[in-house]
């Protein structure tokens, strides 16, 4: 597994109820007055500082493809730490955040989901 799946392994695997506390203004669990059209946009994560875009694009209502690999190439500490505070936040305004593949995030605004299929692993039972 390459380095950023391990990140997001961390991110997206299992994870522990943490208490934090989080400064944000004036975030709500409704979306801003939605932009007529919605828009799905492929943007490149770069550097820590393209977070701040991309929670805004979620806020206005729009739809994220993130490749993280343009950040990974430099820092995959700061990927992780980019990758933790965009999952936070969708989970702040009620959207959604799913992995695609080694290299991609996809983040949406509420109240659009991501399908996931649940594939049984190999050996275990499906049964309950």
């Amino acid at each position: 597994m390459s380095n950023i799946g391990k990140v997001f392994e961390r991110v997206f695997g299992k994870r522990k109820k943490e208490e934090k506390i989080v400064e944000i203004e004036e975030i709500s669990s409704k979306p801003s007055p939605v932009q007529e059209t919605i828009y799905l946009k492929a943007l490149p994560l770069r550097d820590l500082s393209d977070v701040e875009e991309m929670k805004s694009e979620l806020k206005t209502g729009n739809i994220l493809i993130v490749k993280v690999s343009p950040l990974a190439k430099k820092s995959v500490e700061d990927v992780k730490i980019a990758v933790n505070e965009l999952y936070e936040y969708v989970q702040l305004i009620h959207g959604d955040i799913a992995r695609l593949g080694e290299e991609r995030i996809v983040m949406t605004p509420p109240p659009v989901r991501i399908w996931r299929e649940r594939v049984p692993i190999e050996g275990r039972s499906t049964a309950a």
